[in-house]
């Protein structure tokens, strides 16, 4: 299991999973923040499907936006989540049917049963924390 230090280091494509076209929404600050940072982003939200936010096509499920990837040799390696606690679990199967590297729920977000099953198939993972903060505090 990588700490959080190493998960960010070692990720260069971070799928965020509930994007928002509202720039007030948390997920749009968080997703440009990443984007500024650096990182590829990889916008995942069926109402969007089709469109751009942030200037990236947004895909309507993990397994679109993975082959869309795999067409340039990438992978996702986070599956950022700003979904609802009781919505995680399919979220999960779908990361493991990826193969991303690490399933990450931001702040007040929690669902033991998958974090247990993406662990079980040997991904990170990542509960309640803002990946803009832990990363912000990272490169302070």
């Amino acid at each position: 299991m990588r700490s959080i230090p190493q998960i960010l280091k070692d990720s260069k494509t971070i799928a965020i999973v509930g994007l928002s076209n509202k720039p007030d929404r948390a997920s749009h600050g968080v997703a440009e923040y990443l984007k500024n940072a650096g990182y590829q982003i990889i916008p995942v939200n069926p109402s969007y499907a089709g469109q751009t936010i942030l200037d990236e096509t947004v895909h309507a499920t993990l397994q679109e936006a993975a082959d869309a990837l795999a067409a340039s040799g990438q992978r996702i390696d986070i599956v950022d989540c700003f979904r609802k606690s009781e919505d995680i679990p399919p979220i999960a199967r779908d990361a493991i049917a990826v193969r991303a590297g690490c399933l990450w729920m931001q702040l007040d977000i929690e669902n033991q049963a998958a974090a247990d099953l993406a662990r079980a198939a040997g991904l990170d993972v990542v509960m309640n924390h803002c990946i803009k903060i832990e990363h912000r505090t990272l490169n302070a």
